[in-house]
């Protein structure tokens, strides 16, 4: 299957955007991750991230994922982000809280034919912190983080020792249908997310986001294993 052909210029056609082909058991599987990364760096995950990011989450199927904070940490200029991004939705870790629970919750986009993730993080005091975000299949790099409030980031993807990596290359602004990419300068810093199989049906997430001047400003663990789809 010649998917890196199809993306040599970066870019989905519409065709691809919504593609499903049936799995070994006669579902319907979303191939578009597995086309963003190429066949070879598929080919060397383990099968449950493969499994994972081939669901087919149309027809109001949801795939609930549930686990814990296992870590988070941020210096003095990535707490001051976090509470800066409230203003768009607070898209990053307000609270250090650890060891108390987490849950992810994956469905379509139907908009845009993308997925929505809503992601839950409980805290010792008050309510849990609810992040929403869509990743869209589109744009220059072939996949998109869109965080509401006009704001969203390209991303790239990645096959690094046996993970999935996510890894911001830019990031824009959408006012009145148009987008403005943010300068370098005015940038949160790279944001990594890395998706990695710890065993027994468990596997983390973890958030990084590095300044090129302030360092690493967050850094988050969470494990999940999947409960309900």
């Amino acid at each position: 299957m010649e998917w890196a052909v199809i993306l040599a210029n970066n870019s989905i056609p519409d065709e691809v955007r919504h593609v499903v082909l049936p799995e070994g058991d006669g579902t319907l599987g979303d191939l578009r991750f597995r086309a963003l990364l190429g066949e070879d760096d598929w080919a060397s995950l383990p099968l449950p991230i493969r499994r994972r990011f081939s669901k087919r989450l149309a027809g109001g199927r949801t795939v609930v994922y549930t686990g814990e904070i296992l870590e988070t940490r941020m210096n003095r200029a990535g707490w001051w982000l976090a509470q800066l991004s409230r203003l768009i939705g607070a898209p990053l870790p307000t609270s250090t809280d650890a060891h108390v629970p987490s849950v992810v919750t994956v469905t379509e986009d139907i908009a845009t034919g993308g997925q929505i993730w809503t992601r839950l993080y409980a805290r010792r005091n008050g309510f849990p912190q609810i992040i929403h975000s869509s990743k869209r299949f589109g744009g220059a790099t072939g996949v998109e983080e869109y965080i509401g409030h006009g704001f969203g980031m390209a991303l790239t993807l990645h096959a690094r020792n046996g993970a999935l990596v996510f890894h911001s290359d830019s990031y824009f602004f959408e006012l009145f249908g148009r987008r403005f990419m943010l300068p370098r300068w005015l940038s949160p810093g790279a944001m990594t997310v890395t998706h990695a199989e710890v065993g027994d049906g468990r596997f983390t997430f973890t958030l990084d986001v590095e300044h090129p001047r302030f360092g690493v400003l967050v850094h988050q663990v969470v494990a999940f294993r999947e409960t309900a789809s």
